[in-house]
């Protein structure tokens, strides 16, 4: 008899040009191989030139999303992405509180385009409530500097910040260079309570290329608790994780005048 798919719980908002957020982690979940579920948190009108609208849920409302999910089907890992304000966000760590499955949280604050996908008091919030829950936190540059107060701009720097929030937080921290000046791509994890003591790894590789990267942080952080829902210990995930978002990248089908979305149907194996 074959092992059952993982129960993945994505709590994030909703893309409505299916390129980020809710959709792209749907996508990536049924593509590693996992039963996605899903509580919105926030109905975005987006596309690949930006976000029009965004229309954050009640806290009540995702908060019985949750529940639903987690009291019928059950969970092997939760992915947390875009929480708009302080009441979604007291939602979320109430109703995940007491799980204990593998999180994996995406502070998400700014999209692809610039656009503030965060009330800026709530952050505040997502740091005291959310980061303790956390197993994995996954900011790329600018929400690593927002977080920590200060500007960022090469891999030394970043790595340093990761080894500080991973501190401040108890939670591995996965810092994702795409935005450095580096020639190259450098993402640093950091894992503070591995057996042997704290530990970084460098994962790199070249740049792509291309305008083509909308929904990169969702991917990822979806594909990392998708492998962590299998069983696959925590380095080794980010690292089939990557492979995928680069794959994904690679596969990207063009569309939009802007940044337009992964080609998360098009990879096959890691």
């Amino acid at each position: 008899m074959s092992k059952p798919a993982p129960r993945i719980l994505t709590i994030a908002g909703s893309d409505s040009s299916g390129g980020a957020g809710i959709q792209a982690d749907i996508k990536t979940i049924a593509m590693l191989g996992g039963y996605a579920m899903s509580a919105i948190t926030s109905v975005t009108a987006q596309n690949s030139v930006g976000v029009q609208a965004i229309a954050p849920m009640s806290g009540s409302v995702v908060a019985q999303q949750i529940a639903s999910c987690i009291d019928d089907i059950g969970v092997d890992a939760i992915k947390i992405g875009m929480l708009h304000d302080e009441e979604i966000i007291t939602a979320t760590a109430q109703a995940i509180a007491k799980v204990q499955v593998p999180v994996v949280l995406d502070p998400v604050m700014i999209s692809t385009s610039g656009a503030a996908l965060i009330a800026p008091e709530a952050i505040a919030d997502l740091r005291e409530k959310l980061f303790p829950i956390a197993t994995l936190i996954t900011p790329n540059l600018p929400e690593l500097a927002h977080l920590l107060g200060r500007g960022l701009t090469t891999s030394t720097q970043m790595a340093e910040a990761a080894e500080e929030l991973a501190a401040q937080s108890g939670a591995a921290v996965l810092a994702k260079g795409g935005h450095t000046d580096d020639e190259r791509i450098v993402d640093i994890l950091y894992a503070p309570d591995l057996k042997h003591g704290p530990r970084a790894v460098q994962f790199d590789h070249a740049r792509i290329d291309t305008p083509h990267t909308h929904g990169t942080g969702c991917t990822l952080s979806a594909a990392v608790a998708t492998l962590l829902g299998h069983g696959q210990p925590l380095e080794h995930a980010v690292r089939l994780g990557r492979n995928f978002v680069l794959r994904a990248i690679e596969a990207a089908p063009g569309f939009g005048a802007g940044n337009g979305p992964l080609g998360h149907h098009a990879v096959r194996k890691l």
